[in-house]
């Protein structure tokens, strides 16, 4: 079958490690898993960190890579596939898809048959592919990490990214005031069209929040301190700009802070996520569009930099 892959492992020129072309069809012989086919998916910036060998180990080479799809399940029905593997055979307790379980950039992937979720007939296949990853991530993110009260406040630290841009929507879908940085003019007149207040990283804001959405680590951790309220919650998936950030302990006791980490999430949180985006009309920020014959070049934009939302692969062309 066709698919896109890691053959090796290229930290300064990640594009070089990949592949394109025939593999074998996945491995369905694991119990309780079942195939799909792959119709859509989605980029992330796991799929680099892998091409650079990070969380891939020159043994589980080559790999298919890909976390997110979405496509047709075994009955013939619409599916979205959650691409975290729990307890499987052989594999570290949690996984996810293209780092010891072939991923979805391929005609065909076998999953645990409990990682599928209905794809509503409101998303398309491509909108669906967007959110296994990056926007349930965000959606834990403001819901079950961070606990997001009705008419709460937001501020999300570095929009522009598939997990931030995910969390400028989705505050807003679930009610609250939500605030974003971005240090690219362009993306902060992007930000204020989705409905955020688009601000300039440190800038001051009207209010402390409830929730901090932090992506970005070292350069923006200061001011995620500054800007949440008492008892606020600072909610951290990446640290795209340095690990070891400075964090002042007296602000965290004296105002009970709480600073948590997460990454994407479960399938009732999935679930939760595809009823709120049907019921409320949310739809993906979707950067860009690629037929999966031009993988290349969607990765090459990716590695760029240069995006606002999701770059989504169409496998039927």
């Amino acid at each position: 079958m066709r698919a896109a892959y890691a053959v090796t492992a290229n930290d300064e020129d990640p594009l070089a490690a990949l592949e394109v072309g025939e593999r074998p069809d996945p491995d369905a012989s694991l119990d309780d898993w079942v195939t799909v086919e792959v119709r859509a998916s989605s980029l992330n910036h796991h799929d680099l960190w892998s091409l650079r060998g990070v969380g891939l180990p020159g043994d589980k080479l080559p790999m298919i890579l890909g976390c997110d799809a979405a496509g047709i399940g075994p009955d013939g029905n619409d599916v979205v596939v959650n691409s975290i593997v729990l307890g499987a055979p052989g594999a570290p307790p949690l996984t996810i898809l293209s780092e010891h379980f072939q991923g979805t950039f391929a005609e065909r992937v076998t999953v645990p048959a409990a990682n599928l979720l209905p794809k509503p007939p409101q998303l398309s296949f491509t909108e669906a592919a967007c959110l296994p990853t990056a926007w349930l991530t965000a959606y834990r993110m403001l819901t079950t990490k961070g606990r997001l009260p009705e008419d709460g406040s937001v501020l999300v630290q570095g929009a522009g990214g598939g997990v931030a841009t995910a969390a400028v929507v989705l505050g807003q879908a679930l009610g609250a005031r939500v605030y974003a940085t971005s240090r690219d003019a362009g993306k902060r007149e992007k930000i204020a069209a989705l409905g955020a207040t688009a601000l300039e990283p440190g800038a001051r804001l009207p209010e402390r929040v409830d929730v901090v959405i932090e992506t970005v680590g070292a350069a923006t951790f200061e001011h995620s301190m500054k800007c949440a309220g008492f008892g606020g919650r600072i909610v951290v998936s990446g640290a795209t700009a340095g690990h070891l950030p400075e964090v002042n302990l007296r602000r965290v006791f004296a105002l009970q802070l709480e600073i948590l980490g997460t990454s994407m999430g479960t399938s009732e949180e999935l679930g939760a996520l595809l009823a709120l985006c049907a019921e409320k009309g949310v739809r993906p920020v979707i950067d860009s569009e690629f037929g999966f014959s031009e993988i290349r070049d969607a990765f090459a934009k990716l590695h760029k930099g240069e995006v606002f939302g999701k770059i989504v692969l169409d496998h039927s062309r």
